[in-house]
C-alpha cells in the first residue's frame, strides 16, 4: 500500500450533519482542511440505512442545514423525508458546497496520535494515508458501528441475518417466515413495511415501545418556497430550544388544568402529530410522576382504540402504566399499531419467553422452537461512544481512549477530552445526541469549536485542553442540580449545549 502524506490545519472525521458542516465552517476560516468517511458517500446515518420505511423523525424545515446557499433552490416533498429523499439532500449540500474535493471517501480512520514535540495530530487511515493537523475534529456521530445481540448458537443459522443498517436492496420476504429483533426507531418503521408484505412476521418484543403519530403528509414546492420566509425564525426558535425543535412551549403544570382542559390540549396535539404532543404539552411530565401517568393514560388509550387484538394491545400497550413516559427518546409512526394488529404479525413478549439459542432453521425460545427464514436485528448501534473508541486515540500522555473511558466516560460540555489538546467532538456523548433534532445543535456545537479556534488564532495559542476536573464537574452537572429522577441528567446537558449560555470553565490554553 502506498503512503500519501498529508499536512493540513483540520481533518473532519465523519460525513454526517456534523462532519459536513464542521468541514464547510473551518474552510469559511480559511483552513486547510481534509475529511474522512467511512463510507462512499455523505449522510452519516442516512448513507448506511436504507431498510424498508426509514425516514427521520424530525420534520422539515427544522431537520436541514442552516445555509442559505443550500436551502435556496432545495424543496421537501414531505414533512418527515425518507431515506431516498435525504440521501438526494445530501448530493446537493455536496453541489453547493463543494465538499467533496476535500473528502476521502471510503477511508477508515484507525489511529489518532497526538504528538507532544510537534504539538500535532497524527491520523493514520486504513487507506495509507498518514495526516498531520493542528485541530482534530471527531464527527463520528451516534450510529455507525452496528451492535449485534450475542446468541448461543447463532453461527449456525443457516437463514439470513440482516442487520437494519446493511438491509440488502433485493431481500425478497414472500411467502418467508420473518423475525425482527428490536423494537425501537428502525424495528418500527421495518415492521410498517413488512406488515403488508405477504410473510409471517414474527415481532421480539422485550420493551414495547412509545410511538406518537407522525401524521406524515406532502408538501408541495410552492408550500416549501412559501416556508423560506419563516426560516430564521424557524432557526432561531430551534437554537433557543432545550430540545432543539421549533415548536410552542406550554409554561403550565397538568396538575393545574381539569382533566376537560387537559383532554382539549391532548387531543389538539395529538392531531397535530411529530412531538407535539411532547414538546408542546404541559411542561411537568418530566418532573412529576402523576403528570407523566396522565400522558401516558392518555397514550394507551389512543392506541389501544386502533387495534383489536386484545392479547397485543396488552402487551404493546398495558393498561398499568410500566416506565415512564419521555425518559427515552419516543418513535413516531405512520399505522404501526394497525400493522401489528394485523393476522400475519406475531408479538412474542421476550420478558416471558426470552430468545435462549439459535439453531439452523430458527430460534428456541422458552415456548419453543421458531422457524425463521430471515431474521433481522433493528438492534441499534454500539452508540455514540462506539465509533470514537475505534479512532485509536491516544492522548498527549499516550493513554488510550479506551483506557481512559474504562471507568466511565469523561468530556467537558460533551465537546472535548481531557489532556486531548485540540481534540472536539461533535455530536458526541454526554451532549443532547440521542434527546434532541440533531442539525441545530450540531451547529451550535461546530459554531463553539469554530469560535475557540478563532480564539486560538487571536491570541496566538497553540492548544486547548479541558482539565479532568472540568470533565468531572461536567459529568456531576446534571445530578447536581436536578434532583427528580425523571430529568436528572437531560435538562442541564439540554439547556447548557443547546443554548449555549454556560461559561466555559476548566480549559487549559497554552
Amino acid at each position: 500500500m502506498t503512503r500519501t502524506d498529508l499536512i493540513v490545519d483540520a481533518v473532519v472525521i465523519g460525513g454526517g450533519f456534523g462532519g459536513c458542516n464542521a468541514l464547510y465552517r473551518l474552510r469559511e476560516m480559511g483552513l486547510t482542511t481534509k475529511l474522512f468517511e467511512a463510507g462512499s458517500g455523505f449522510g452519516g446515518v442516512w448513507h448506511w440505512n436504507g431498510y424498508p420505511g426509514a425516514r427521520v423523525d424530525s420534520e422539515m424545515p427544522a431537520y436541514q442545514f442552516n445555509i442559505p446557499a443550500v436551502y435556496r433552490d432545495w424543496h421537501w416533498s414531505e414533512r418527515f423525508p425518507g431515506v431516498e429523499e435525504l440521501r438526494r439532500y445530501f448530493e446537493h449540500v455536496d453541489r453547493v458546497l463543494g465538499l467533496s474535493k476535500d473528502t476521502y471517501f471510503n477511508t477508515i480512520v484507525s489511529e489518532c496520535r497526538f504528538d507532544s514535540a510537534s504539538r500535532l495530530w497524527i491520523v493514520h487511515t486504513s487507506t495509507g494515508i498518514r495526516a498531520t493537523c493542528k485541530y482534530l475534529i471527531a464527527a463520528t456521530g451516534s450510529s455507525y458501528k452496528k451492535y449485534f445481540p450475542e446468541y448461543p448458537g447463532l453461527s449456525q443459522y443457516k437463514g439470513q441475518l440482516v442487520h437494519s443498517a446493511a438491509y440488502p436492496d433485493n431481500l425478497d420476504v414472500t411467502g418467508k417466515k420473518v423475525g425482527i429483533v428490536g423494537n425501537g426507531a428502525s424495528g418500527l418503521q421495518i415492521v410498517q413495511e413488512l406488515a403488508k408484505k405477504d410473510c409471517e412476521l414474527t415481532v421480539f418484543i422485550r420493551t414495547p415501545c412509545f410511538a406518537l403519530p407522525m401524521r406524515q403528509r406532502n408538501i408541495s414546492p410552492e408550500e416549501s418556497e412559501m416556508m423560506k420566509g419563516y426560516y430564521d425564525a424557524i432557526f432561531d426558535r430551534c437554537y433557543k430550544s432545550v430540545t432543539g425543535f421549533p415548536h410552542n412551549t406550554k409554561p403550565q403544570a397538568a396538575s393545574t388544568a381539569s382533566p376537560e382542559e387537559r383532554k382539549a390540549i391532548f387531543d389538539q396535539l395529538w392531531q397535530r402529530g411529530g412531538y407535539s404532543f411532547l414538546v408542546s404539552n404541559y411542561y411537568d411530565f418530566l418532573l412529576n410522576e402523576e403528570a407523566n401517568s396522565i400522558f401516558y393514560d392518555y397514550w394507551v388509550q389512543q392506541v389501544r382504540a386502533r387495534m383489536t387484538n386484545q392479547k397485543k394491545m396488552d402487551l404493546v400497550a398495558p393498561l398499568k402504566q410500566t416506565y415512564l413516559v419521555g425518559t427515552k427518546r419516543p418513535s413516531l409512526e405512520q399505522d404501526y399499531y394497525e400493522m401489528i394488529d394485523r393476522e400475519n404479525v406475531v408479538l412474542h413478549d421476550l420478558k416471558k419467553a426470552p430468545i435462549q439459542e439459535f439453531d439452523e432453521t430458527g430460534v428456541i425460545t422458552a415456548e419453543g422452537h421458531r422457524d425463521l427464514d430471515i431474521v433481522i436485528f433493528a438492534t441499534g448501534y454500539d452508540a455514540v461512544t462506539g465509533s470514537l473508541l475505534d479512532l485509536g486515540i491516544e492522548d498527549r500522555n499516550q493513554v488510550p481512549l479506551s483506557e481512559k473511558w474504562k471507568d466511565g466516560t469523561a468530556t467537558h460540555l460533551g465537546l472535548m477530552i481531557p489532556d486531548a489538546p485540540n481534540l472536539f467532538l461533535v455530536y458526541g456523548p454526554q451532549a443532547p445526541t440521542s434527546l434532541a433534532n440533531g442539525p441545530p445543535f450540531i451547529e451550535m456545537e461546530v459554531d463553539w469549536i469554530c469560535r475557540a479556534i478563532a480564539k486560538m488564532h487571536d491570541e496566538g495559542l497553540a492548544s486547548v485542553v479541558p482539565t479532568a476536573k472540568a470533565a468531572e464537574q461536567w459529568k456531576e452537572e446534571g445530578p447536581r442540580d436536578v434532583d427528580h429522577p425523571i430529568w436528572k441528567h437531560i435538562l442541564c446537558v439540554c439547556v447548557c449545549i443547546l443554548k449555549g449560555t454556560r461559561t466555559v470553565i476548566g480549559i487549559d490554553i497554552t
